[in-house]
């Protein structure tokens, strides 16, 4: 089981990095830029090409099942959840198989909306009681996952 952080707008790579080291599960923080990381043999950076969606293929590609997977791209969650993986936002909302395909369609939906130059205000700010769900979330899942490997 490892843990993979599409990171350049994360903000609960810190949590992340907690939840990982309280189960020894090594940890692979990808992005397009050099984001400083802790030194731990747990800890990874993965730096891959710039570019739409190169972060997001690199997670897909090696994601296995038991993987995790904390991310806000809803098609990266998708290819996560199909490789048997699970994905968590970082506001604590899980990502499953029941919600992902609606999830999709009101991307699909609002990047409609967008293109016809509707301006639609973007996400709420991020708070601390997303930061409190997503730690719950992601503990949740750890041990939801070591569950089914045994």
């Amino acid at each position: 089981m490892r843990i993979f952080i599409d990171a350049d707008a994360c903000p609960v790579k810190d949590e992340t990095y907690k939840v990982a080291g309280r189960y020894g599960l090594k940890v692979f923080v990808v992005s397009n830029s050099f984001i400083q990381i802790p030194t731990s043999p747990l800890i990874e950076r993965r730096i891959v090409d710039a570019g739409p969606d190169v972060a997001d293929d690199w997670i897909a590609e090696q994601t296995e099942p038991g993987d995790i997977c904390v991310t806000n791209d809803i098609p990266l969650a998708d290819r996560v959840l199909k490789a048997g993986g699970a994905a968590i936002a970082p506001n604590g909302r899980p990502f499953t198989a029941d919600s992902i395909g609606s999830a999709l369609a009101q991307r699909s939906i609002m990047e409609h909306i967008r293109s016809t130059g509707e301006i639609t205000g973007g996400p709420k700010p991020f708070a601390g009681a997303d930061r409190s769900r997503f730690l719950q979330a992601l503990d949740e899942a750890v041990q939801r996952e070591r569950r089914r490997k045994r």
